[in-house]
């Protein structure tokens, strides 16, 4: 019989016991948020080796994942000794003094510490996904991931500073979405006003307008900025001369390149 699972294609193993699933370097494994009374006043024996299983996993490579209070799982196993982490508001302060050897944040969406990631409930554990798909397959992915979900991807104060190619994409609207998509796979083509705005379906007139109150920048300095990042990438690749990134980022010449680099 077929193995059931999802429409993304994630299977429900059939597997009776965790320890039967192969985790090799590179997995993730995702805690759930738990009963925290049941969890910490339980010291039998499956408990024990649940944890041993999670440190031997995370031993050999597996990222650690915890959703909401699967932090305090985590900690009872001794996986966040010394390290940074959260979980939702209302139990930061019991994590901590349950567990002193934590590094507990509060007021942050999720942490990211040496292979573990913490968040601080169901909607920020989305958050936290969208964060290690777009560390797996970037940016660009990982705003179409969001946008199918509907999820404007959020970061707390301590995460990189956002890429340009995840940034002013808090809206709705599909015209304006599929123009900033075409504009970040196609930078080397043309790309004048009357063809954007035909994209989106719009008179020109009518998409500078919308563009800028939807996004908050105008089309111009949204192209600028998605330029200087682009350019930013590729001149970390030394086989690439600076007229061929001039050419990638559509740009006439390596003196249009200059200027732009300027600004």
């Amino acid at each position: 019989m077929e193995e059931a699972g999802t429409a993304s294609g994630l299977r429900f193993a059939k597997l009776p016991h965790y320890s039967g699933v192969a985790v090799k370097k590179g997995d993730y494994i995702f805690i759930p948020g738990m009963d925290i009374d049941v969890l910490t006043n339980s010291h039998h024996g499956a408990m024990k080796d649940l944890y041993r299983w999670l440190s031997a996993a995370y031993a050999q490579g597996a990222h650690l994942c915890s959703i909401c209070t699967g932090a305090f799982l985590l900690a009872e196993g001794g996986l966040l000794n010394g390290k940074i982490c959260t979980t939702h508001w209302k139990y930061t302060q019991k994590l901590q003094s349950r567990y002193p050897r934590l590094k507990v944040q509060e007021n942050v969406l999720f942490t990211e510490k040496d292979g573990i990631f913490t968040s601080a409930g169901i909607a920020s554990g989305v958050d936290m996904a969208l964060h290690i798909v777009e560390k797996e397959m970037g940016a660009h992915f990982t705003n179409k991931v969001a946008r199918e979900i509907v999820v404007y991807i959020r970061r707390d104060g301590g995460q990189a500073q956002e890429s340009i190619f995840l940034s002013y994409r808090n809206h709705l609207h599909t015209g304006i979405h599929t123009v900033q998509d075409w504009l970040v796979e196609n930078l080397d083509q043309k790309n004048g006003l009357p063809q954007l705005a035909e994209m989106a379906h719009m008179s020109t007139r009518n998409f500078t307008r919308i563009f800028k109150k939807e996004t908050g920048v105008t089309i111009g300095d949204y192209l600028t900025m998605l330029r200087k990042e682009k350019i930013a990438e590729l001149l970390k690749k030394p086989d690439l001369s600076r007229p061929q990134i001039a050419r990638k980022v559509g740009l006439k010449s390596e003196r249009q390149l200059g200027r732009l680099l300027q600004k």
